[in-house]
Order: structure tokens, then sequence, then C-alpha cells
């Protein structure tokens, strides 16, 4: 067997360390790495032909399952095409251990086949590249082989996680002879690491709680998470802290969250804005949808801003940071955060409290009487799905307006255990179908993907393969162009707008669900809306709706809906 053997350790050390899913793309250069993963017994593996299609599967089963997931390609541009969803995952923090096949070192350059340069391939958007040893021949070099393998493993499940590159160089023979079988030696060299969760220290819980008490009006902003460990609604009562969540904030389900700031917060509100100004702004999480509030932060600036994130590099979004907190939200909310003894303090808290809700009701109040008389359009759909959502589902939102009609709707409070996922890293199009598909392939609930044309259209490969997927239930609003170019000031403006930015086509999803064996179900009047809706959740298979609508209407309708 020789050198071979080595590399079949790699899917053993896997296995040790608790990795139980491989997406493998074919090729000749990456054979042993592929058979390895294919034959071990403690491992799922699913061949996916298309790499960056089978990347962002990857990332979906791992955003899903919060463990590392294994992608393994051939040498050459293969390893190019999981670019897209490896900068996806450095940004949303989703551990992927990126396998690479390569050519030896000796032939890089020289216009050997499917030879590029793939060391550091993905630059500054993977937490750790390594190479493999090519020369096993040496005790030392065996020592190194494993060492790197259990490394890169335990990289990516530091926290934050996120991607990590192993290049393997392979010189030929790539497949074992008939005669020789592969083996999996439980004693092949391994070593993890165990994590602790940051506690903040005596002296410096006295200094915070010290600076807590000197600010009055203190908000609470979430960005993208998945991981609420704590009541939030209880924060809201118990000590009156406003908190903001847009929908990828998982937080829609609870009453006392600020969910519709996104509109309160535009320009067309702008009188209230000064009331609405903390003094002290406590952020954790991610990214954030809404630009309003961006802009609102940026512009009414608090006099001190905390983020809370126990590990890894903090983005000063809003132009305000002072204090970085190095431990848990839960963790601050149990420990920093006490009731006010100054019942006059308290008072104040709590009437900038109610400045926010008073302007949540007023949208709330808003979306809920909203109606118009146009002909079919995406709002209105938006409105008849969100309120539709199954609970227990995974809902993944796809980048454009698809995600920002989420955010404007929101869920309701009894839709209990409705798990939000977007690619908010990058907030590309590029992969939504692919990372719905990944999640609907580990899932045992309902996987729903709301997507917009182009999004849908772009990722059509994600349906590329031999796997059941009964639990996906997609719905494609359907404008025929890139609506949002004609929602944002700007490009509807220039003459080059209809070819350049609109994009416009005559797909119909139809022909994909009849290529892939999905149903099918069409909907173009607000007549069949809300029975369309129903029909797709009560299905049994893989469904796709298809909402047909036009970007002139969907435009109107916006403008109104903003105009509360």
């Amino acid at each position: 067997m020789g050198q071979l053997q080595f590399i079949f350790n790699i899917a053993e050390i896997c296995a040790q360390h608790g990795i139980e899913h491989a997406i493998l793309s074919p090729g000749s250069r990456c054979a042993p790495i592929t058979l390895a993963f294919a034959r071990h017994s403690k491992i799922t593996t699913k061949t996916i032909s298309d790499e960056r299609s089978a990347a962002f599967i990857a990332l979906g089963m791992a955003q899903y399952s919060k463990n590392p997931v294994v992608l393994v390609c051939t040498s050459g541009s293969a390893a190019s095409n999981y670019a897209p969803a490896i900068a996806e995952a450095y940004y949303q923090q989703i551990p992927l251990l990126v396998l690479t096949a390569d050519r030896p070192p000796e032939w890089i350059d020289q216009y050997d086949g499917q030879t590029i340069r793939q060391e550091n391939i993905y630059g500054n958007h993977i937490k750790a590249s390594y190479r493999l040893p090519v020369d096993l021949s040496h005790n030392d070099a065996q020592w190194q082989f494993h060492r790197i393998i259990n490394e890169a493993i335990n990289k990516t499940s530091q926290l934050p996680l996120g991607p990590v590159h192993i290049n393997i160089p392979l010189r030929e023979p790539f497949y074992p002879e008939n005669e020789d079988r592969i083996q999996f030696n439980a004693n092949t060299p391994f070593f993890k690491e165990e994590q602790g969760t940051p506690f903040l220290s005596p002296p410096q819980l006295i200094k915070l709680k010290k600076e807590w008490s000197k600010y009055q009006n203190r908000l609470v902003v979430i960005g993208q998470t998945d991981n609420i460990d704590f009541s939030i609604n209880e924060i809201v009562e118990n000590y009156k802290l406003p908190v903001v969540g847009d929908i990828i904030s998982n937080t829609h389900t609870n009453e006392g969250v600020i969910r519709h700031h996104d509109l309160f917060l535009g320009e067309q509100n702008r009188k209230v804005h000064q009331s609405l100004q903390p003094d002290l702004l406590i952020t954790f999480g991610k990214s954030l949808i809404s630009k309003n509030l961006k802009l609102f932060l940026r512009k009414h600036k608090p006099k001190a801003h905390w983020h809370i994130q126990p590990h890894g590099e903090v983005a000063d979004t809003f132009q305000s940071l002072t204090t970085i907190v190095r431990t848990t939200p839960k963790l601050f909310f149990d420990t920093v955060v006490d009731k006010e003894s100054d019942s006059f303090a308290f008072q104040k808290q709590e009437n900038f409290c109610n400045i926010w809700n008073i302007e949540e009701r007023k949208v709330n109040r808003h979306i809920t009487n909203f109606s118009t008389n146009e002909p079919l359009n995406e709002l209105e759909a938006y409105q008849v799905i969100m309120r539709s959502i199954p609970k227990d589902c995974s809902l993944h939102l796809a980048n454009s307006m698809a995600v920002r009609y989420a955010n404007y709707i929101g869920l309701h409070p009894n839709q209990i255990g409705v798990n939000i996922f977007a690619n908010r890293g990058t907030s590309g199009i590029d992969g939504s179908n692919s990372t719905a598909v990944g999640s609907a392939l580990i899932s045992n609930t309902s996987t729903v993907l709301l997507t917009g044309d182009m999004a849908f259209f772009y990722d059509r490969n994600a349906f590329w393969h031999n796997y059941e997927v009964a639990n996906l239930k997609i719905i494609v609003l359907n404008n025929h162009g890139g609506g949002i170019f004609n929602m944002i000031k700007g490009p509807s403006e220039q003459p080059e707008y209809k070819t350049y930015f609109e994009t416009n086509q005559k797909l119909s999803a139809k022909s994909v669900a009849q290529e892939h064996g999905f149903e099918y179900i069409s909907c173009n009047t607000t007549r069949k809306l809300k029975n369309s809706v129903n029909a797709l959740f009560e299905s049994k298979v893989a469904t796709i709706l298809e909402i047909e609508t036009t970007s002139e209407i969907n435009k109107k309708v916006l403008q109104l809906f903003k105009k509360y």
C-alpha cells in the first residue's frame, strides 16, 4: 500500500474527531482521498460534480449541524470553484475542512495538466492553509503529516469557527492494486483540543458594572446569530432594554424584540431619530440587514459601544466601538447587567424602551392593515408566505430582495422553532439553492427556501445530484429580472438600466422542476396565492412554487408600503 496508506489515514483522523459528512467531487488526482472517505464506515459521503455547488452544499450541512464538513476536489481550477463558499464560511464562521488534491511541487507552472498555484489559493478568506509533505519516507515527515491533519481539524472548531484548507500534493499511483485493502487504523496519531468559555474576572466585572451605571439610555442590537441561549424577553422585562434584531438574528419569535426598525428608521421618519439615540449601545452577533439601522447609529452615535464576543476579530460596523467584552452574551447579561437600584434612573430607561416600542407598534399596525388593489406583487406574496411558514423548519433566505422582504414582514411569535439561515457573510446570490440543499440533506424536518429568480437560476446545479430531498420546499419570486435594481436609488435612472442592471430573462422554474423530478406549482394571481402556498407546504415531495410578478408593480407597492 505504501504512501497511499497515509492518505487513507486522513479519513480515520476525521472520524476520530467526530466528523460525519464529506462532500466529494469526481476527479483522478483526488482518487485516493475520495476512496478513503467513501469506504470509511463512520463518514457519510455524497458526490456533487459542480465544485461551486458542492462547496455551498457542504456549507449548508455545516451551518445546520454546527460540525465540520469535509470537501474533497481534484487539482486545478476545481479548487478555485470552492472560493465563493469558503469566503461565505469565513465571514459567517462555519467550519469546513477543505482538502484539495494537487500536483507535486516540481510540476507547478510547467504546463502539466490541471495544474495551478494552489497553495494559499483562498488568500485571506481562510482561517489557515497547510500543505502536506509529498515525500513520506522519513519518520519526521510522517509525524508532520498526521500533525497537520489534527491541527487543521482542531482549527476549524476553534472559536470563531471557520474554514481551513489542506493542499495535498500527490504522485502516482492514485489507486490501490486489486489485491490491496484499504485499512483504517484506530491507532492513527490523534489529538484534539478542549475549549472553555471566557469568563470575566472579578476586577473586570466591577469595572463594567461601574461603567454600566453611568449610562441611561441603553440599547441592545443583535446581528446574525443562531444560538440565543438566554431569554430575550426577560432582558426586556427586567431591565427595560430595547432589543433590536433583524430576521437573521433568529429573535423574531420573541415578542419583546424590535423587529421592524428598518421601516421606522427610514428617512421619512427622521423626526423621531433623536429620541431613539442610545447613550450605551450593546451589540453581539455578526452582520445586519438593515441599512437604515446602520446609517441611524452612525449618525446618532452612542457615548459608548460595547461589543460582546468571546473570540476573534471584531468589526466596528457603527464607527463607535469603545469596548470589546470577551465573554458570551449569556454570561454578560447574567453577570454584568443589574436592575436599577435608582428608581429615577430605572424610569428613564423604561421611558427610552417605550419610545422604541411605540414605533414598533405603529409599524406592526401598518403591516397588519396594509393592502392595495394592485395585481399580485412580491410584498403581498410575502405577507401570505411568512404567516404560512411551518413551525420547526429551516428557513433559508436568498440575498437581494428575498431576505429584505422577509425582514420587512417578519415571523409571528407563535411560529416557534423556525431557524433562519441566510448567506449574509458575503451577501452573494451564488449559493443560495445549494446551501438550502445541504441543510435538507441532513435535516429530518422541512427546509424552506425563499428566493428570487436571479439567485434561483444562477445556482441551478444545486439540484444536479442523485439524492432525495423530499423535505425541500422552494418559493421562487420571479419578476423576470434583477428587481432589486429597480428598488434602490440610482440604477433605474440610468439609460443602461434595462440591459445592464435589470438582466431581463424569460426563464421559468417549471423547466428546472421537470428536469430534476420536482413537483411544480405556478401562481400569477392574488386569488390563487394562499391555496398555492398551502399546497406547497402540504406536499410530501420536493416542490417548487413559482410566483410571477412584475418589477414595476413591485416597486410601486413597496414605495406605498414604506410610507406608513
